[in-house]
């Protein structure tokens, strides 16, 4: 019995995507639930799983192909498998670049470039975290056999082109400000080191800087709420709640989950739901509903090490929170030079609807809050 493989209702915000990679090749068995393909959205990669065990008769929506939600992507010929023979078959040819092991390592979008150029992946040596092999492991594994010279030309992905479109948007319709401080983060940073171990045997994850950042941007934004709010045409939209963006950078490229309500999520809470939003983020299994909406976005550019920098507002929001590196600096305390961990803090807004005044009151409550967290106990 044939059974069509379709592509599956996309959400109401997503009119289409793109066929990234197939898994399987007319002629493989396949088993129930195994993936066969991956759809690329403009957020998120969606995978295609086999409804039935039985063997790929034809594949109709080649790789690079744009789909829309119900088109038949394949179809399948139902069979009984053997228990032995239910694992997928071997390669038809000895070139065939990436064995399943080797394949379960490998992101959709370094599996696609894998797959595109034909690269024996047990010759790639691996630099992400667990031998995870990276899309830039497999460019200059390609770059070292080019010529003395090489170029490759790669066409963007949804997600890169999506992210172009907003940060032009953004650039093309806010009036964009950026206001700096610095904050003294040697009261965090005890606070840390003293409760880390009980925290983590409590709560079952670390406690982190950025659930600090996000309680603090909670109260900052609870006492200048217009920092929270958005412009639609010429009207100002204040938000009553305060769902927070956290920027995570995945090879795919940028993404931002939300924590919704976070002003009602205690620390253990923020820290378990940013770690796992990184994960699925990274893993390209994230869901679509998580990266939508948002009123405030935090993005910490000091893991790549970053001194300071302008954050881009993520659009329709009107500000955005940029963290940096951690250095020890000399600083004047009652009349004193003492030697601090030190942060400098950025907040680019829409100037059209955030004062100067509200944003530099703004980073003043942040740092004050982290400066002496007994404040975010006491809503002070």
């Amino acid at each position: 019995m044939s059974i069509e493989i379709k592509v599956p209702v996309l959400p109401e915000s997503v009119a289409d995507a793109t066929v990234a990679a197939w898994h399987r090749q007319p002629g493989d068995t396949v088993r129930r639930d195994e993936n066969l393909l991956d759809l690329e959205t403009d957020k998120v990669v969606l995978e295609v799983p086999a409804p039935v065990d039985g063997v790929l008769k034809e594949i109709l929506r080649p790789s690079g192909e744009t789909v829309t939600s119900g088109e038949v992507l394949a179809v399948i010929e139902e069979a009984a498998l053997e228990p032995e023979a239910a694992a997928p078959t071997e390669p038809r040819e000895a070139s065939r670049p990436a064995p399943a092991a080797e394949a379960d390592r490998l992101s959709p979008a370094t599996r696609r470039i894998v797959e595109q150029e034909q690269i024996d992946v047990s010759q790639v040596p691996a630099s992400g975290r667990g031998g995870r092999l990276t899309k830039a492991d497999v460019v200059r594994h390609m770059q070292s056999g080019g010529g003395a010279r090489p170029e490759e030309r790669v066409r963007m992905t949804r997600l890169r082109a999506r992210i172009a479109e907003r940060m032009k948007e953004a650039q093309n319709t806010a009036a964009i400000l950026t206001s700096f401080n610095e904050v003294d983060l040697k009261a965090v940073m005890d606070l840390r080191a003293r409760y880390r171990e009980a925290f983590e045997q409590e709560h079952g994850v670390k406690l982190g800087l950025m659930s600090f950042f996000v309680r603090a941007a909670c109260d900052a934004l609870r006492k200048y709420p217009v920092v929270n709010a958005s412009l639609e045409g010429d009207e100002i939209v204040y938000h009553g709640y305060q769902d927070i963006g956290i920027a995570v950078s995945t090879e795919r490229g940028l993404m931002v989950p939300v924590l919704r309500s976070a002003e009602h999520m205690t620390l253990a809470e923020i820290e378990r739901g940013i770690r796992a939003f990184a994960a699925q983020a990274r893993e390209g299994s994230i869901a679509l509903e998580d990266l939508q909406g948002g009123t405030f976005t935090i993005t910490n550019g000091g893991v790549f090490g970053s001194l300071l920098s302008t954050p881009m507002l993520n659009p329709p929001q009107s500000a955005i929170l940029g963290m940096h590196s951690i250095k020890e600096r000399p600083v004047v305390e009652e009349g004193e030079i003492v030697v601090r961990p030190m942060m400098y803090l950025a907040l680019s807004y829409d100037h059209r609807i955030i004062d100067g005044r509200e944003a530099v009151l703004f980073l003043v409550a942040i740092k004050d809050a982290l400066e002496d967290p007994a404040r975010l106990l006491l809503n002070l």
